[in-house]
């Protein structure tokens, strides 16, 4: 059994087994979307689910047009009430806690060390909750999408309690975990398999993926495979 899992760019992955999975649906605006090619219209019909972390713009900007078409998405309930009231068809709204299904997925929703908010156009900020990350279990592998995040010291009850296969992790700084927090990060979760992403969209979050893969490797503490994966790309994980 396994997944195909393709990034999409900046935050942005697709899932693939049995069921078709998007977090963080930021696609349209997406410099790394459009340099790999990928637009919103090659995913509208593709997608089942779409699964969101928070509320910033960046992981959110085409939760609408999968919702105003009847696309099931998942996020905090803050953000559902809100992709909600703006035309989504099928939201479900949850929380940091246990496990649930939907649509035949089985997620569970994590803390993260975030924000979470929309800005109006005069700058003020609409609050969406509180950010997350979430593991999905999909035909027998388990995807940790951490959010955007810091690191914190629960995410070692994270690598026990869910035990990830494979875990997506920021390694941008400024706005996320830097390259030394990120290799902590992967130190206390434990998983199979970890792969960067959330750096090189923009300027300020300019990091080189290599440099995380040989701190990952020269962990004495780590026992996990690092793939790098470019926009647009896919890594087939079987288990």
């Amino acid at each position: 059994m396994g997944v195909k899992l393709t990034f999409v760019g900046h935050a942005t992955w697709l899932i693939e087994g049995s069921k078709t999975v998007l977090i963080d649906p930021f696609i349209t605006s997406n410099p790394q979307a459009q340099e790999a090619g990928i637009t919103l219209d090659s995913l509208l019909d593709k997608v089942d689910l779409v699964v969101i972390t928070h509320g910033h713009f960046d992981h959110i900007e085409n939760a609408l047009d999968f919702g105003r078409k009847g696309t099931p998405i998942v996020g905090l309930f803050e953000v559902a009430q809100y992709l909600a009231a703006n035309g989504a068809k099928n939201t479900v709204g949850c929380n940091i806690g246990g496990w649930f299904e939907v649509e035949g997925v089985k997620m569970v929703y994590t803390p993260a060390v975030h924000s979470s908010s929309l800005i109006k156009d005069n700058g003020e900020p609409i609050y969406l909750g509180n950010p997350a990350g979430v593991v999905i279990d999909l035909d027998g592998v388990r995807v940790y999408h951490t959010g955007d995040t810091a690191l914190f010291g629960d995410m070692k009850l994270i690598g026990e309690l869910y035990r990830p296969d494979v875990m997506l992790t920021p390694i941008g700084s400024l706005f996320t975990m830097g390259i030394p927090e990120a290799v902590k990060a992967v130190e206390f979760v434990k998983p199979k398999i970890a792969i960067p992403m959330h750096y090189n969209t923009w300027p300020p979050i300019a990091q080189n993926p290599e440099e995380f893969k040989k701190a990952v490797e020269e962990n004495p503490c780590v026992d996990a495979q690092v793939i790098i994966v470019k926009p647009g790309e896919s890594v087939e994980i079987n288990l």
